[in-house]
């Protein structure tokens, strides 16, 4: 009965974490006037935290760039699971009209599995409304799946499948973005 309650409690009020990864705040602004009165994403329960240890919805921003990955990478793996990635606006999908640059690492899906896109540059505040609601249905479909197979999923090791992805492409003689940018530099 006790644990009923508790999941009863967290399927109503699941509570989000901003990452912005090089963002213009286009997609920033927006996602904080859903939280607003106007909007008003919390009657649905939806909270911003502070810290990603206590996110179940982790909500990302911006293209992904060669200083934000490693920072990502690191406050994804502190999210617990089960967890929902909500990719916010067109640039973690594909960069946008910052692809091809050589500051950016490359869309969001290449660090992490991503569960709701909210496309949109910038994203109406109804479509991010939809995509949270969407999240949180995700979420509530992966904890049940947790409890069905009888407790927690292990945390996935992103930081050394991507460590080990770099490794393997300095081995094949692969240069990479850092890399180019510094030739370009050089070259100069």
């Amino acid at each position: 009965m006790f644990q009923k309650l508790i999941d009863k409690s967290m399927r109503k009020s699941p509570w989000i974490y901003h990452i912005n990864a090089g963002s213009c705040n286009g997609c920033d602004i927006e996602l904080v006037s859903v939280l607003t009165p106007r909007y008003d994403a919390e009657r649905f329960g939806f909270h911003l935290t502070g810290t990603p240890r206590q996110a179940d919805i982790v909500v990302v921003s911006g293209p992904i760039t060669m200083q934000s990955v490693d920072r990502l990478i690191r406050t994804l793996a502190q999210v617990p699971e089960p967890k929902c990635v909500v990719s916010l606006g067109s640039c973690p999908r594909s960069g946008n009209v910052f692809k091809g640059s050589f500051a950016i690492a490359g869309p969001l899906e290449k660090y992490t599995h991503v569960d709701v896109s909210v496309g949109g540059c910038t994203p109406k505040p109804e479509a991010i409304v939809a995509g949270l609601a969407k999240a949180a249905e995700i979420l509530e479909e992966k904890r049940r799946a947790m409890r069905k197979h009888g407790g927690m999923a292990p945390a996935p090791a992103m930081a050394a499948a991507v460590e080990q992805e770099e490794q393997s492409a300095l081995r094949a003689g692969e240069t990479t973005a850092m890399q180019q940018g510094a030739e370009q530099e050089a070259d100069a």
